[in-house]
């Protein structure tokens, strides 16, 4: 069975986009396992992706992975240019940069948007960020948008006024910083939340060990040759690194944390 990669959620354009699959040839050449680089670009469902029986390498994020019961294999997490050096993101809350809002407190009473439930930074990190600043009874904003799906739109609703703030992952942040610099200039960040797992390229569960560690092998060496090293510098990348579910148990710990408190969806 041949395998398929996607890198949907970090097609930031069409050049990121052709970026990731360049990487993603490089792996199947290092790995010697044949990798066919296929579209799967919103609306269509994440879980579909997530349950394909022949992924080899796609991208989950790090709470449907811990918590949504596809099984997948993990393989290794991108490690940002931007952090410490550990496979770590954020959530970065953004405004329009030509707004009024400087702080997240400005923007309480006013319209906040979301991703998807099952999304770390666009939805779970936003409501445990907020947690702190919610009294018993009385929402910080005056409505809660959801649905919006992806980061790109995040970005349109802010800019065109649907929302006043929104999360933005930290990483699709670096991207469009890097290849979109005309769009990053409209928005300003005005906090960025406690850094958590990155999202990680994962595997069908149904893929053999000996497949597993070949792609992780080329993961990991991507950092030691100057061809691998211009692939990682254009994706705004030090390396990859080796993960495992446990890794991600804080994600489910502080989602349950909110649920306890009566916090369900940012608001």
């Amino acid at each position: 069975m041949r395998l398929v990669a996607n890198a949907r959620m970090y097609a930031v354009n069409a050049a990121v986009a052709g970026a990731w699959t360049a990487l993603f040839g490089r792996v199947a050449a290092v790995s010697g396992v044949p990798l066919d680089v296929i579209p799967h670009a919103a609306p269509a469902p994440l879980e579909e992706l997530w349950r394909r029986p022949d992924l080899g390498l796609a991208f989950i994020c790090g709470f449907p992975f811990v918590t949504g019961g596809f099984g997948l294999a993990p393989v290794a997490a991108p490690i940002p240019a931007s952090g410490d050096g550990r496979p770590h993101y954020a959530t970065r809350l953004v405004v329009r940069a030509d707004g009024p809002l400087r702080t997240l407190e400005d923007s309480f009473g006013g319209r906040i948007g979301w991703t998807a439930e099952h999304s770390q930074s666009g939805f779970q990190a936003l409501r445990t960020h907020l947690l702190p600043h919610v009294d018993k009874g009385r929402t910080l904003f005056a409505e809660s948008v959801g649905g919006l799906q992806t980061p790109r739109r995040v970005i349109d609703a802010v800019l065109s006024g649907v929302i006043d703030i929104g999360p933005l992952d930290s990483f699709y942040h670096d991207l469009l910083l890097a290849h979109e610099p005309d769009t990053a200039a409209r928005l300003r960040v005005v906090v960025t939340t406690a850094p958590r797992p990155m999202p990680l390229l994962a595997a069908s569960p149904s893929v053999d060990a000996a497949t597993l560690a070949a792609l992780r092998s080329a993961l990991l060496g991507f950092a030691e040759d100057d061809a691998g090293r211009a692939l990682l510098a254009s994706l705004q990348l030090t390396g990859f690194a080796a993960v495992d579910a446990g890794d991600y148990a804080i994600l489910r710990d502080k989602a349950e944390a909110a649920d306890r408190a009566g916090y369900r969806q940012p608001g």
